[in-house]
């Protein structure tokens, strides 16, 4: 959601580290990405911590194009992660490869940019997907949710489905997982289980009602022991 960064380096070779960017002038990121932990469910779920790289708000340069974009979340798969955040920055000359995935969360300042310039130049840095994710509904973008593929150098729409109870939700396949909009919440699914990704909050409830399922199933057999141990008294 952030604007274009111009970069003063003249060859890739020699690229120092980015700028920082700019603060946020909105918390989007902070109500839809961090504050649930979607962003931190999605890089447990893909692992390989070493090869993957799960990030948001990190800049992207592309060499000829002289300029940076800053994706609200990005996923690319074998990299050194480590580089680009020391680097503060993603760049496509020192990975030789673009990120595989790039999303962004609508706001109100930024709606048009991320539909139209921000969707011409990552398809110019041939970024695989790119999906768009309207909390509101569709009141900032044109739609809940919308994806990108890039099929010969140019984006062409990913099929979403829309739910009988409204949810909507599209297959990425750089991800392997379903992009999910659900209530204006941003989910991620499994495809062959239908599970979705777990935060460490969702997990800890599960595990409190499953810790309180089995407390309650021992006190009945104890309940039903005591009961027969009563019965078999002379």
């Amino acid at each position: 959601m952030t604007s274009k960064l111009t970069m003063q380096t003249d060859r890739p070779d020699r690229l120092e580290q980015f700028p920082d960017f700019p603060p946020r002038d909105d918390m989007q990121n902070i109500l839809y990405l961090y504050q649930p932990s979607y962003l931190v469910a999605l890089a447990r779920h893909l692992g390989h911590r070493d090869t993957t790289l799960v990030f948001g708000e990190i800049p992207v340069y592309w060499y000829p194009s002289r300029y940076a974009r800053i994706p609200d979340l990005l996923v690319a798969f074998n990299i050194d992660p480590a580089a680009a955040i020391s680097r503060n920055g993603y760049s496509i000359e020192e990975h030789s490869k673009p990120p595989d995935f790039v999303l962004e969360v609508a706001s109100p300042t930024t709606t048009r940019n991320d539909y139209t310039q921000k969707r011409e130049d990552y398809a110019a840095f041939g970024i695989l997907e790119y999906w768009r994710f309207d909390p509101t509904g569709g009141r900032w973008y044109d739609a809940p949710l919308a994806g990108d593929r890039l099929v010969d150098g140019a984006y062409q729409p990913i099929g979403v489905q829309q739910s009988a109870e409204g949810h909507m939700s599209g297959r990425s396949d750089a991800l392997g997982l379903d992009v999910c909009w659900e209530n204006g919440r941003l989910r991620w699914r499994i495809p062959e289980s239908g599970r979705y990704l777990e935060t460490h909050e969702e997990e800890a409830e599960a595990r409190i009602a499953a810790e309180g399922r089995a407390a309650s199933a021992e006190a009945r057999v104890q309940e039903l022991e005591a009961e027969l141990r009563r019965r078999e008294a002379p």
